[in-house]
């Protein structure tokens, strides 16, 4: 086992990495494609387009926010035309979600500017750099998940079919359980 400061340095470089991405990289994103769009509101997006039929606890756990404030955010998403929301008719407790137009629009938007940008950011590295310092972080995450229960939701918007860390760990996935009901 390395030293607690070399670990110490790891976890800062880390940090580092994680909180220049959202901060940066992510609002910039959100900055291009106008609007009032917030990035939990991307991520609620992303999350419709890929799967169908939940409970507000889902949405919620998605979110990482109480039922309730789950419940005030696809109101407003359902207010401002982002988002289409109906009970299902045999049990009132789950809702399907669908992208309106214009939702799927602003979607598409942020998905093109992300490339975009993400392809100029990253075009000094080498493919197969960026595959092994995934794999690497990806060991180290399935290693600090193992110890946690439920449903992963650590990749947020950025879902991996081949997830590494659902593998490693051994965890069932949020997205995959929906895909399969």
């Amino acid at each position: 086992m390395e030293s607690t400061a070399e670990i110490d340095d790891f976890l800062a470089s880390a940090h580092v990495f994680a909180n220049a991405f959202q901060d940066v990289v992510e609002r910039q994103l959100l900055d291009q494609v106008g609007g009032h769009i917030t990035a939990s509101q991307i991520k609620l997006l992303k999350l419709v387009a890929m799967t169908d039929g939940y409970t507000l606890g889902d949405v919620a756990a998605f979110l990482e926010v109480s039922s309730p404030s789950a419940s005030k955010a696809v109101d407003r998403m359902v207010r401002q035309s982002l988002l289409l929301r109906t009970e299902d008719p045999d049990d009132r407790r789950l809702i399907h979600l669908s992208l309106t137009i214009l939702g799927r629009r602003l979607l598409n938007a942020y998905e093109a500017a992300r490339i975009q940008t993400l392809e100029t950011i990253f075009d000094g590295f080498a493919a197969e750099d960026l595959q092994r310092t995934a794999e690497f972080l990806d060991r180290i995450s399935a290693g600090i998940i193992d110890h946690t229960e439920g449903l992963c939701l650590n990749c947020g918007a950025y879902f991996r079919e081949n997830c590494r860390v659902r593998q490693l760990a051994g965890r069932k996935c949020f997205y995959q359980r929906h895909r399969e009901e």
